[in-house]
């Protein structure tokens, strides 16, 4: 649907998409987005799937929740730049950080994809553990720096530098930091949808 069409049901399926891309964008459940911005979980799922069309208020305060204005939730101005940068400072799109595990969104989050790309960076003895994706799922992952054992299922592989692994991510999967220093990694994401 191109931004430029501005009919409600134009406007109405690109907040649906927006709302369900940036809450997935920051890996939170519609529970967690319920609890941060005051509007029921149905509501939420309703406006998801395309079955309800929010209010003001309601639009308002998801937005607020995701960090993001009114107008980028609902603007369909055609002027979007043709270039999207991602600048390494800009802290909206560090999806996590502790003292194990960093990890940065690459892919552009007002953007529905189907394919998310990561900056990920695990430090000494660390484990990222993901419980399984939707069917289909795949991770590509390629190893700049460190060692890095990659499990799936029940197989796992240990990656040096420069080596890429893609596995099944529809089963639960992990990757463990197996060397003596911080290991940083790309990860792309590959959801088949069904």
């Amino acid at each position: 649907m191109p931004d430029a069409d501005r009919s409600p049901n134009a406007v109405h399926e690109l907040i649906s998409r927006r709302v369900r891309t940036r809450r997935k964008a920051k890996g939170w459940t519609l529970d967690q987005l319920a609890s941060l911005s005051g509007v029921s979980r149905s509501m939420l799922s309703q406006i998801e799937r395309g079955e309800a069309n929010p209010t003001l208020g309601v639009a308002y305060k998801i937005a607020q929740a995701l960090g993001v204005s009114l107008g980028e939730l609902v603007d369909t101005a055609s002027t979007q730049p043709r270039i999207d940068v991602i600048r390494a400072s800009d802290r909206a799109y560090l999806f996590r950080e502790d003292a194990e595990v960093r990890i940065r969104t690459l892919s552009p989050l007002h953007l529905e994809k189907d394919v998310e790309f990561y900056e990920v960076v695990l430090q000494p003895g660390a484990r990222l553990a993901s419980a399984p994706h939707y069917a289909g799922t795949r991770e590509f992952l390629t190893l700049q720096r460190g060692r890095v054992r990659v499990v799936s299922s029940q197989e796992q592989r240990e990656l040096e530098p420069g080596d890429s692994a893609h596995y099944p991510a529809d089963v639960p999967h992990a990757l463990e930091n197996a060397g003596a220093e911080e290991a940083l990694m790309f990860l792309v994401v590959i959801y088949t949808r069904q």
